[in-house]
């Protein structure tokens, strides 16, 4: 393999039409991730109803069952990502996601649900760091943000699909044949990844020398990474919120139906969701050309912006506001997906990307998935939301909290990238 001084000798900013191919496959498998993921939320309702499930124990199927080994092995896979052949370690977890998102149409018990959740969680754990790391060797640093901003919106991308046919299967063929038919086709998609080309690494970097270290320990001294993380972390529990408890919310206070919910989060998902994230993407780069912290500078001001948009899907009664206000809130909840992992990488260097990236994904799922929806379905549950949906919206309350913190430690973040660039 080429070392990386000769590899950015030889590199050119020109983007070939293999980069972009690449870049497609991996939203796509970005797309299936989530979409595997996300499932199982739009068809709580019944699920709820065939099994006789808590709302904190919908939680902890829809969150910490994925969560569990999902952050505590992104950090190693991310070390993995660092020293292996990256597409194929994507190709096997894309395999093992799939084979158990499938699975789970055959559980016939909560804890059936909760271990095929936790395999999908395994498999999903390699796509992260793996993937964004080859997509920075593929594209150059100027488009950093951009690139894996496109790449993030397989996150609306799969999300609408889920909740599109995740609806339509659901309240058509019954909410195991949705599993069925959605998670196992993964499996043939596994083949085409194994078969991408494996770029040198680092051959993107205008200034290799500065990132020679591989010393893990220097991604913990970084103060902007500290303000990072949990700004994003907090980000991410209001936007992981909305998807996990907004259809439930839907149903319950507003009367609509799963193949509805599913229809309208699905229209809305591609229409909000999508341009919101590659255009959050390119805003950014756009705002990091007049500093280092200009992508966090950027990003809090999203996050402001959630907080009205918040209100009125919280407390409006009009379905039309109420359709407008989740449109923007989708679209303004996923611009910090790019942005937030163009830092680390920028922070990272080539040789700690996969480390790198793996500790950004464990803080803020643990924080956006582990804690945040669980608390939410713990407070429906003390409030008897099941026979009083109307409280559910001071549950959800936390959402626009969390947007407001995430804005202060972002904009912190921003100052202290300042500083440690400068």
């Amino acid at each position: 393999m080429s070392t990386l001084a000769d590899s950015t000798k030889t590199y050119s900013e020109n983007v070939g039409n293999y980069s972009w191919y690449v870049l497609g496959l991996l939203t796509v498998v970005y797309a299936l991730n989530f979409l595997d993921r996300s499932l199982i939320y739009i068809l709580f309702t019944p699920i709820k109803k065939e099994l006789a499930l808590s709302d904190l124990q919908l939680a902890l199927l829809g969150t910490t069952s994925f969560v569990i080994f999902y952050t505590l092995l992104g950090i190693p896979f991310g070390r993995l990502a660092d020293r292996t052949i990256r597409k194929n370690l994507i190709a096997i977890g894309l395999a093992i996601w799939s084979l158990f998102s499938g699975l789970t149409g055959y559980a016939e018990s909560f804890w059936g649900i909760f271990l095929c959740r936790v395999m999908v969680g395994v498999g999903e754990a390699t796509l992260g760091p793996a993937a964004l790391s080859l997509l920075s060797d593929y594209f150059p640093v100027r488009m950093r943000a951009t690139v894996q901003a496109i790449y993030s919106s397989g996150i609306p991308l799969g999300g609408g699909i889920a909740f599109f046919l995740g609806g339509w299967i659901g309240g058509s063929l019954g909410w195991r044949w949705a599993f069925y038919l959605l998670g196992f086709p993964g499996l043939l998609i596994a083949l085409f990844v194994f078969l991408l080309k494996e770029p040198p690494r680092g051959q993107t970097e205008k200034n290799a020398t500065l990132y020679q270290s591989g010393d893990w320990k220097r991604l913990f001294k970084s103060k902007a990474l500290r303000f990072h993380h949990i700004g994003y972390a907090l980000f991410a529990l209001a936007a992981n919120s909305l998807t996990i408890w907004g259809p439930s919310f839907f149903s319950r206070v507003h009367g609509l139906s799963i193949a509805t919910i599913g229809l309208l989060a699905g229209i809305l998902s591609l229409l909000g969701g999508m341009p919101g994230t590659i255009l959050g993407g390119y805003a950014s780069d756009w705002f990091r050309k007049k500093g280092p912290g200009g992508r966090m500078l950027f990003t809090a001001y999203g996050a402001i912006a959630c907080i009205p948009l918040w209100l009125i899907l919280l407390n409006s009664s009009n379905i039309i506001l109420l359709l407008v206000a989740n449109l923007f809130l989708l679209a303004a909840a996923l611009i910090w997906l790019g942005p937030a992992a163009a830092d680390v990488h920028d922070i990272a260097g080539p040789q700690l990307r996969g480390l790198g990236i793996g500790i950004y994904f464990f803080t803020v799922n643990i924080i956006g998935y582990g804690f945040g929806p669980p608390i939410v379905g713990k407070i429906n549950d003390l409030m008897s939301v099941s026979s009083n949906p109307g409280q559910m919206k001071y549950s959800l309350l936390i959402c626009p909290l969390a947007c407001l913190l995430s804005a202060f430690f972002l904009w912190l973040g921003s100052k202290a990238m300042e500083k440690e660039k400068s």
